[in-house]
């Protein structure tokens, strides 16, 4: 299952792993969207409001047998800190970190009776080193972040592994909503490219296939990272 899996990095990444022989399930709150991208890939969509916790165990249940969680849905509300409002950080931290509880609660019960799984959560490098523009949003997949070690931590016995993606700039819809800011929104992304030591956005592709590698048995002894798919934004000297 790929949450959020309608467009963007959820959609390249169903696509990914569609092609890499996996059974797909699109989950989003978009279910005409996510039909749209799963009957290109003979997948299966789900309606699915990762904000709402019978909603993501709905979602897990109709899939059957997960093997796969791809932790994907997201959103921000991009403004500086001060000008933002308590219904706005509400907002975000319920799709971006009660999301992934939501789901990961959902599915690990199936996980943990059949000694298998693979998690992978989309944090992002705004929850390593902040961006501006995006406090909530950061502080949001710092959560995540932190939540994939302790549940890396606490699967490991049952067969589960657990890592996260860290993006750096990625060309979606979502990063490119903050243009609608003007000029504001404009610098904040021209200061992520900067910020990359490749000084380009990434794709969402490049994305899909740290994604697909996480989710393979190629992956099966890694567990608890976070793998920064940012162009080199994370690099720390």
């Amino acid at each position: 299952m790929v949450t959020g899996g309608a467009g963007g990095i959820g959609a390249a990444t169903a696509r990914r792993l569609a092609a890499e022989g996996a059974e797909v399930t699109i989950g989003d709150l978009d279910l005409e969207a996510a039909q749209k991208v799963a009957a290109e890939i003979s997948a299966d969509a789900v309606e699915l409001d990762v904000t709402n916790l019978d909603s993501a165990k709905a979602a897990v249940e109709s899939t059957g047998t997960l093997d796969i969680l791809v932790n994907n849905a997201g959103t921000d509300e991009f403004g500086f800190f001060h000008q933002t409002t308590p219904e706005q950080w509400d907002k975000v931290l319920a799709v971006n970190l009660h999301g992934v509880l939501h789901c990961t609660f959902a599915a690990l019960p199936g996980m943990q009776e059949a000694g298998y799984g693979r998690i992978v959560n989309i944090a992002s490098e705004a929850g390593r080193v902040g961006s501006k523009g995006s406090a909530v949003y950061s502080a949001a997949k710092g959560g995540v972040i932190s939540f994939t070690k302790v549940i890396a931590r606490e699967g490991a016995r049952f067969g589960i592994n657990v890592n996260g993606i860290a993006p750096g700039p990625i060309e979606t819809p979502l990063l490119m909503q903050a243009l609608e800011f003007g000029e504001i929104g404009e610098k904040i992304i021209e200061n992520m490219k900067a910020g990359t030591q490749l000084r380009r956005m990434g794709k969402p592709d490049e994305v899909a296939a740290a994604i697909a590698f996480l989710a393979s048995d190629d992956a099966s002894y890694v567990t608890g990272e976070i793998l920064g798919v940012s162009g080199g934004m994370g690099m720390v000297g």
